[in-house]
């Protein structure tokens, strides 16, 4: 082969070479454009999205207690569990079922510190549902019960252990009597004197308030 016939066949051979190689790129592009007119899935994601933070509401504040509210009488050894109505330091009232705490005294509305045992006991039940736990009814139709927090913490030793109830040992066998704040029996003398029987005390005390109620009206 002289040199003209092997320039010839370099060049046929370069030639044939391009065409192929033109020809799979044409092929591939044409597929290439048919597959993008397909509809395709979106492609799997492998990152989770965070999972949403959950935010409670606050639970709503109990209305005050209305006591003209209708009242309902519960059988013993039943259990009463909701949100408690505060009527004083050691009365309040779940599902209509009104509940006097068993063991302890905290004093009347109008004797001292009343309220603020009130009060207390509203901080306490604030927000919480109140499992009572019904064992007996007191001499005013009272239903008397165990009432306990969701944590487990007995209302009757907390308002003790906060000086504004006392152990009342005729109906708690004397188990709160430890709990008792070094000033609580001073500070609840009424319901010291209650307790030992000496209602003349309270009465004594009750007219006087309402002597000095009738002087200011």
């Amino acid at each position: 082969m002289n040199d003209f016939e092997t320039w010839v066949f370099v060049v046929v051979a370069f030639g044939a070479a391009a065409l192929v190689y033109g020809l799979k790129a044409l092929r591939r592009r044409k597929e290439r454009e048919k597959w993008n007119q397909i509809p395709h899935e979106p492609a799997f994601s492998p990152s989770v999205p965070p999972t949403p933070r959950v935010v409670r509401a606050p639970l709503p504040d109990p209305k005050p207690y209305d006591p003209n509210d209708s009242v309902e009488s519960a059988p013993i050894d039943a259990v009463r569990t909701g949100a408690a109505y505060v009527v004083d330091g050691d009365t309040i009232v779940v599902k209509k079922t009104q509940i006097r705490l068993f063991g302890v005294d905290a004093p009347e509305m109008n004797h001292p510190f009343g309220k603020k045992a009130k009060w207390a006991l509203v901080r306490l039940c604030k927000g919480q549902k109140v499992r009572a736990e019904l064992i007996s009814q007191d001499a005013h139709g009272r239903t008397v019960a165990r009432c306990y927090l969701p944590d487990g913490r007995d209302l009757s030793a907390e308002m003790v252990k906060l000086g504004l109830a006392i152990d009342w040992p005729k109906y708690s066998g004397g188990i709160y009597a430890a709990l008792e704040t070094s000033d609580a029996r001073k500070k609840m003398w009424l319901a010291d004197a209650r307790q030992k029987g000496r209602m003349h005390v309270w009465e004594a005390f009750d007219t006087r308030q309402g002597n000095k109620g009738a002087n200011r009206s």
